[in-house]
């Protein structure tokens, strides 16, 4: 598995990727330190360089988390409801929890009457339908044809998003509607996406498709989503935390050695007395003798 694994790897992007990091790396880290280094030391220089880079790392991180832009994570998208995801029938929306119970449906009301009561009940449980024309009702809409074609309820291009109902995802604590600077937190965010299915069209070869039409007489089907809203701002928040812990604790240390710098310079340097070795008073003597 290793020696696959190794295969897999290529000079573009992988080794071209690594060695152009390597490169600006290099070049611009290690050039300001040569220049650095000339002008206050090797050591010195190589904490003031480090206590910049991991600086220049904070401030990036910062920046990426407030505009949610450069390193991210997972954006947020519609996850299923783990056992209730394909709702296939009207008493699987009560199964579900959607609903706490069917209206009455008359005994000759169609599939189409029934999913009309039901999008009133949703409605008056506080479910609000999506514009057909938002990003939202897409973004829904995209998920549960997935979802749909994955549990194999439909092929592709067998059925139609009719409508989305939403509920949930306010955020809090907020004083008011202008004051949510710390509604970090969110309630539980659902939609329930109604599905038509079309009416099966024979296609003759050499002949263009005729227009789908929505089957007034099948049963409509429910895809029940939660929303996962991601985490697009976290990897830069654990750099941001992570580089000016390390900044902090640089500048600590710099700050701590400039303290104790002036703290011995501004001690008096104590009188130095010269006094004669032994070697000194040996020759003193003899030069002495001999000129007596």
């Amino acid at each position: 598995m290793t020696d696959m694994s190794l295969l897999a790897i290529g000079w573009d992007p992988e080794i071209r990727g690594m060695l152009t990091v390597v490169m600006g790396v290099v070049i611009l880290i290690g050039s300001i330190y040569m220049v650095m280094a000339t002008n206050m030391g090797s050591r010195l220089a190589f904490l003031v360089v480090l206590t910049a880079l991991f600086g220049w790392l904070m401030l990036m991180g910062m920046a990426w988390m407030i505009y949610g832009i450069g390193l991210r994570g997972p954006d947020p998208t519609w996850e299923p409801v783990p056992g209730a995801t394909v709702l296939q029938s009207n008493d699987a929306l009560v199964k579900a929890g959607i609903l706490p119970t069917l209206p009455d449906f008359p005994d000759d009301a169609t599939p189409s009457e029934e999913a009309d009561a039901v999008a009133v009940n949703l409605i008056d449980e506080g479910y609000v339908v999506l514009d057909k024309s938002s990003p939202a009702f897409g973004q829904a809409q995209a998920s549960a044809g997935n979802f749909l074609e994955e549990e194999g309820a439909f092929a592709a291009g067998e059925f139609e998003i009719v409508e989305v109902f939403d509920i949930g995802g306010e955020r809090y604590p907020k004083l008011n509607d202008t004051f949510d600077f710390f509604a970090f937190w969110h309630t539980p965010h659902y939609v329930v996406a109604e599905a038509a299915p079309y009416v099966a069209v024979r296609v003759e070869p050499g002949r263009a498709p005729a227009t789908a039409e929505i089957d007034e007489t099948r049963q409509r089907q429910y895809v029940y989503m939660i929303r996962d809203l991601g985490t697009r701002r976290q990897p830069p928040f654990v750099l941001m935390i992570g580089a000016g812990t390390v900044f902090f604790a640089l500048c600590f240390l710099l700050s701590r050695r400039d303290r104790i710098l002036r703290e011995n310079l501004a001690k008096p340097i104590p009188p130095v007395k010269a006094e004669p070795t032994a070697a000194s008073e040996t020759e003193s003597g003899e030069k002495i003798g001999a000129s007596v």
